[in-house]
Formats: C-alpha cells, sequence, structure tokens
C-alpha cells in the first residue's frame, strides 16, 4: 500500500488534538484559554514542523535512487560505480597570420571572434617558416565549452596588435574539441546504462559505453564484424557542438584515441563519423501561417533526431506523426516522400531543407 503523505492541515489539527487530550487543567479559565490561543498557537507550530520533516524525507527519498537523484546525489551514485560528469573541454585549433616574414608572434598573443570568443596561442609562431608572409599558430579557446568550435577560414582578429603582423586572421582548418559540462540527463542516462549493462569486456554495449565517455560525445552505436571478422566499427554524433550533429576528423581521431586506451587487444576497431544525408521534404499545411510552420519544422526534425540511426529507415508515419502534434495544425500533405527511406550503412539522415509551396496557390 503506498504511503500518503498528510497535508499541512492534517497535522495541524492532529498536533491541537493531541496536545488537548493530554492537558491536565484546573480551571474552566485556563482551559478556555488553551483552546482559543495557546493550543492553536502550539498546534499550528507542530504541524508545521512535522511538515517541513515529511517534505524532507520525501526529497531524501528520491535521492536513495539514481534514476531520481539530483545532481550532487547523482554525482555520488555516479562516483560509486566508477564514473565521473564528463568537464567542459577547450577548443583547439590553428590561425593562419600574414605579416612580415622573420617577425614572431609570441605565444599568448590572443585572437577574437566576431562574437567575442577568443583563443589564445599556445607557442611561438614565426612568419615566413613553412609558407613567405604566413605564421601558423596553434591556439587554444580562452574558456572551455562548444562555443569556441569554429569551422574552417572562421575570420579571427588580433585582439592587441602586432608589429609586423596583419590584424586580420583566419581558422586553418576546424577548432575542434570544445565541449560544454555534462548534462544531468546525460549523466543519468549513462549511469543508468552502465548499472543495467555492466562491463563484458568489449561486448557492444562497452563501445557505445567509452563513446560516450568522452566530452562532447551525445549518441554513439556500435556495428560488430562491419568491415570483416575481428572488427568492430563505432560511429557517433556530438549534437550539442554541431548544427547536425556529425564529428569532424579531428574529433573521430580523438575519439578512437580514447577507445584504443581502454578497448581489447584483439580487436580491430574503426571509428567513423556518420554520413550526412539531409532529409529534405515538401509540405502543404493548413493553415499556412509562419508560426504553424515553424512549429511543424521544429516538430519534425526533433522526431527525426529521435529516430535517426546510421543505416537506419525513417518511417513515412512517424514523418507524418510529427507535423500532425504541431500546435495550430489543423492538416497537411506530404508531397515527394512515397514511403519509408532507407539509407545505406553508415548514412546518417539530417535536416535538409522544407519546400512549403506558395501559400497562395490553394
Amino acid at each position: 500500500m503506498p504511503f500518503e503523505r498528510p497535508t499541512l492541515q492534517t497535522l495541524v489539527a492532529r498536533a491541537c488534538a493531541d496536545i488537548e487530550s493530554r492537558l491536565q487543567t484546573g480551571t474552566a479559565t485556563f482551559v478556555l484559554f488553551v483552546r482559543r490561543q495557546l493550543l492553536g498557537v502550539l498546534g499550528r507550530m507542530s504541524g508545521g514542523l512535522t511538515h517541513g520533516l515529511y517534505g524532507y524525507l520525501s526529497w531524501q527519498a528520491l535521492q536513495v535512487m539514481p534514476d531520481t537523484a539530483e545532481a550532487e546525489h547523482m554525482e555520488r551514485w555516479a562516483a560509486i560505480w566508477g564514473m565521473t560528469r564528463k568537464p567542459a573541454s577547450t577548443a583547439e585549433g590553428l590561425v593562419i597570420c600574414k605579416g612580415v616574414n622573420g617577425i614572431v608572434i609570441p605565444a599568448g598573443t590572443e585572437f577574437q571572434r566576431q562574437d567575442a570568443v577568443r583563443y589564445i596561442s599556445l607557442t611561438d609562431a614565426l612568419v615566413g617558416q613553412h609558407t613567405p608572409g604566413e605564421a601558423i599558430a596553434a591556439v587554444r579557446a580562452q574558456e572551455a565549452g562548444a562555443a569556441g568550435n569554429a569551422p574552417d577560414l572562421t575570420p579571427l582578429q588580433l585582439a592587441a596588435p602586432v608589429l609586423g603582423v596583419e590584424a586580420q586572421a583566419r581558422a586553418d582548418g576546424n577548432i575542434t574539441g570544445g565541449a560544454d559540462a555534462e548534462s544531468d540527463a546525460s549523466l543519468r542516462a549513462r549511469l543508468l546504462a552502465r548499472i543495467r549493462r555492466p562491463p563484458r569486456g568489449g561486448a557492444a554495449h562497452d563501445y557505445i559505453r567509452w563513446a560516450l565517455e568522452v566530452p562532447g560525445v551525445t549518441r554513439a552505436w556500435c556495428y560488430p564484424l562491419e568491415n570483416g571478422i575481428g572488427t568492430v566499427s563505432v560511429r557517433f554524433l556530438m549534437d550539442d557542438s554541431y548544427p547536425d550533429g556529425i564529428p569532424t576528423p579531428e574529433d573521430v581521431a580523438r575519439v578512437a584515441a580514447y577507445i584504443d586506451s581502454v578497448r581489447p587487444v584483439t580487436a580491430e576497431v574503426y571509428v567513423l563519423a556518420p554520413t550526412a544525408v539531409p532529409l529534405d521534404l515538401s509540405i502543404r499545411i493548413t493553415p499556412d501561417t509562419p508560426l504553424v510552420r515553424r512549429n511543424a519544422e521544429a516538430a519534425v526534425w526533433a522526431a527525426l533526431k529521435r529516430d535517426a540511426v546510421p543505416g537506419g529507415t525513417i518511417l513515412l508515419s512517424r514523418i507524418n506523426e510529427a507535423i500532425s502534434l504541431a500546435e495550430g495544425e489543423e492538416d497537411h500533405v506530404l508531397l515527394q516522400l512515397a514511403g519509408n527511406v532507407l539509407y545505406e550503412p553508415g548514412q546518417m539522415p539530417v535536416p535538409g531543407v522544407i519546400d512549403w509551396g506558395d501559400p497562395e496557390a490553394g
């Protein structure tokens, strides 16, 4: 039988009745005073105190189970199972600067992106060392987090002038590796997976767990024997780092290095980035308003993220369901897609372009 927590009013009434039943009074005047004044005050005090204790016990009951524990207690549960919250990581990459040959760009030089994100050079860079008029500086984001990631050719600017060096610079390749600290939901999911599926010395779920232990990795899949006997393929996504979640070659190398450090020595492991395949849609929706379009677009891409796996199948019924559940939608027609969409091994469906048609065309 489940326990039902008493309400504050019930506890106050119980306290008043309990106090009154135990008082030994000598005069009617005292009894009247106790009932009208003192008894009510004491009863409310006792009931309020008891109600607070019940509240604390209710909260504490949630902390003793890992699936309901809050951040601090969940981290203690994770520590018992040998797990820690993935910390925020710092993005690193290369920057190309132009200047006079022979000029040294000292370590510690700051570069700034247009959105005020800053990078600091890690070593001295000599202009003309590799290419005349250019210097390549290794940089690291000043602050940890996914905001430090930047694609190739991202424009940068020197935060302070360096004599003989142009103020404008650019990223040489992707600046990657930045990831925010792991969320409570992600840590809880990893903890429950660890409890429900103990390590098996190289089972498929072990490779998934190892990939998810790398900062920035949000989803992972394992494909045993995909490339022959003794092989294991691992694919992963970084949804919080990139719009489509597809990792860069630098991210793949980082995850591969980590898995190599913990995997069985007998396995031949291939760590791969899924191949992004945009899913384009053509939708006629009623009513065709900007708000309904936005709601339908958000709903259909959220459904795609939930259902998509590399080499999987996107069900036509799930796409229609997502559009139908969008707030404000009354009716719609999904064109082009005649049935379920099948993908080749390694292909990952990602949001594409939605053609809404001409609302005036009827």
